[in-house]
């Protein structure tokens, strides 16, 4: 995601499997039936976040939006500098105070513009927890080799 290579078309490889796994077990009786509708549930929720994190991987702040803050900026900061105008000490400490937040709302802005990619990515740690480990009885028989 933060090569943006994936597609919303593309379906994991596991994920595939396992509706495969779940459909093609013989189900008996109405607790196996009720299981199976769980499981494909589940793997459902985890395909649509799959598809929602794919969605947030692609956006981006566009340049309009970035003009305007920062025009808006331009214009807050005129504003306290001529209310300040007076005295030169609180004109320093309310720009100073101001430009602060603006950058601080810059940062976080670019911190969240691209939620897969610099230091403060989105790492995958809670979906690497649960993949199966190699040589587990619940790993595929391909993963164990």
């Amino acid at each position: 995601m933060a090569r943006r290579e994936v597609t919303l078309a593309m379906i994991p490889m596991a994920l595939a499997q396992a509706l495969r796994v779940t459909f093609g077990a013989p189900v008996e009786g109405a607790g196996q039936v009720a299981a199976q509708r769980e499981i494909v549930s589940a793997l459902e929720n985890a395909l649509d976040a799959r598809r929602q994190r794919i969605l947030v991987s692609e956006t981006q702040v566009n340049g309009v939006k970035w003009t305007a803050l920062l025009l808006q900026a331009v214009c807050m900061l005129v504003g306290v500098a001529m209310v300040h105008s007076d005295s030169r000490a609180t004109a320093r400490i309310a720009l100073g105070l101001f430009s602060t937040a603006i950058a601080v709302s810059i940062i976080l802005i670019l911190a969240n513009d691209r939620p897969f990619v610099g230091p403060t990515a989105v790492k995958p740690t809670p979906l690497l927890q649960v993949l199966p480990k190699p040589g587990s009885p619940t790993a595929s028989p391909g993963q164990s080799r």
